[in-house]
């Protein structure tokens, strides 16, 4: 690289590969549509009176992370520390950077920062999911603030800090982000969850997705993301890249085949969300390992992860833990599939292809030890993150006016209305709540029917708040609703659809 001295002070100026600079910028902004695609998502998946909190929640989480990324959180994350666990402050506020480029890289070192800060944004984002339909939201995002410093920020050090423990050290195969990103979001989602409590039992009668529509939408912006999201952490339009967006795709498309024929062998139904659920987990396994284990190995991480995370979906049951949007199962058990694998197929000659990572792979390529490197990171990525995030709530939720959880009444009338004041469907005539709505009644036959208000429901409907059930069923929580529950014909009858 040409280097060039710059007029009137002692400031280098170097020429960077502009294609790796565009392709690098590229991907950062890729990576910000899956903000808005996880907004949609979660959404979708909840009811719709907190349709519109889980958009905010995850704008707001993203932003929050930026904010934390610029002051302090690339500092912790990847500065030149002699510590193996965590960076120190010497780029505070991005400082010195600048100063740190000497022309042996093909990008700026500014540009990396950006991109890497888009990971913890995505992160965060999936991690306050957890506050769905009972989370109060000003207390979600100092959490959201205080884990990214907590939990991200030491994670991302340990694989990829120029001293981490784990990348640095130990060799540990991870290529985007199954530690830091995947783990660390799959674990504390469910940590969270944890610490707010499971919703209203009697709410999750007959609960079902509100707009699946919102979930495929979802689902097709973070696939697009997700793009370059893998194919960018190749730092660089080479084939590694290339490499890492192919083995994304296959084991995307390997996950949705494998979660919805899972789905139809019970229900003799297709299932939208199958698909969308499968191309996640297909995504999430590929996040680790789309730039290390060949194209073949991506068909049986595919299907592998897909049918781990399908019956994983069932440990909330059994834990007694809320983990309303399935990150555990979704992100956390996926990315540790991805993580194992590594150790299986990671080949040294898919590591080398950007010219400039020599590795001796996995077991493909006879390095047996790998093995017990991806099972030590694993574990401690998952026990740091788990144990940190609950401590890290319930020193939240001891500071006034920071409560994580809204109150019964609150859930009841949904975080639409509690915490935000818009509504996802505000212009629609229906009950925002469907325990809020009541049929018409005529006092006779040419009378006009007369409506009950939400006001007035809502008192009717005072006996859920007190703990017992319009009908007596068995909890959601204590058994996983299957579709005939989730539709019953009192509900086709009434026109209810939560």
């Amino acid at each position: 690289m040409e280097m060039l001295e710059k007029r009137g002070g002692d400031v280098w100026q170097y020429t960077y590969d502009t294609g790796d600079v565009a392709y690098i910028t590229v991907s950062m902004c890729m990576i910000l549509v899956m903000i808005p695609g996880l907004g949609f998502l979660y959404s979708g998946l909840a009811r719709r009176k907190s349709a519109l909190s889980m958009i905010w929640v995850c704008f707001m989480g993203a932003i929050v992370a930026q904010i934390q990324w610029y002051f302090w959180g690339y500092s912790l994350a990847f500065s030149p520390s002699s510590n193996r666990f965590i960076g120190n402050l010497d780029n505070f506020g991005l400082k010195n950077i600048l100063k740190h480029e000497d022309g042996s890289r093909k990008y700026p070192e500014l540009l990396f920062a950006g991109f890497q800060g888009m990971f913890c944004s995505v992160t965060v984002a999936i991690v306050v999911g957890g506050v769905a339909e009972r989370g109060r939201l000003l207390p979600a995002m100092i959490f959201a603030f205080c884990w990214a410093t907590i939990v991200y920020c030491p994670i991302a050090f340990w694989i990829w800090g120029p001293n981490g423990w784990a990348g640095a050290h130990w060799d540990v195969l991870d290529f985007a982000g199954g530690g830091p990103v995947e783990i660390a979001s799959g674990i504390g989602g469910l940590a969270y969850s944890f610490a707010l409590g499971r919703r209203k039992e009697q709410l999750l009668l007959n609960f079902r997705p509100h707009n699946v529509s919102l979930v495929t939408m979802g689902t097709a912006l973070l696939w697009f993301g997700w793009l370059g999201f893998n194919g960018g952490s190749a730092l660089g339009s080479n084939l590694k890249a290339v490499y890492a967006v192919w083995n994304s795709n296959i084991a995307a498309c390997f996950g949705a085949l494998t979660w919805c024929l899972l789905d139809f062998r019970l229900e003799k139904k297709w299932s939208t969300v199958a698909i969308c659920s499968g191309i996640i987990s297909g995504l999430v396994a590929a996040t680790p390992c789309s730039g290390i284990i060949p194209l073949w190995a991506s068909v049986p991480l595919g299907i592998v992860a897909a049918a781990i995370c399908n019956f994983s979906t069932q440990i909330k049951y059994i834990l007694k833990i809320d983990d309303s949007m399935d990150t555990f199962a979704e992100h956390g058990v996926a990315g540790i599939v991805g993580l194992i694998f590594n150790a299986f197929f990671g080949a040294d000659y898919v590591i080398g292809l950007d010219g400039s990572t020599p590795h001796g792979g996995g077991w493909v390529s006879n390095n047996w030890k790998q093995i017990y490197k991806q099972i030590c990171f694993v574990l401690a990525a998952s026990g740091y993150t788990f144990v940190m995030t609950v401590v890290l709530c319930y020193a939240i939720n001891f500071i006034p006016g920071c409560k994580l959880r809204a109150s019964e009444e609150a859930e009841l009338r949904g975080m639409d209305e509690d915490q935000i004041g818009e509504f996802a469907y505000d212009y629609v005539e229906v009950r925002r709540d469907w325990l809020a709505w009541t049929p018409p009644t005529k006092s006779h036959m040419h009378d006009e029917p007369e409506h009950s208000t939400d006001a007035d429901a809502i008192e009717a409907n005072a006996d859920v708040l007190a703990g017992s059930s319009p009908n007596d069923q068995n909890s959601s929580m204590e058994q996983p609703p299957t579709s005939s529950q989730a539709t019953s014909a009192d509900d086709e009858k009434n026109g209810i659809h939560p």
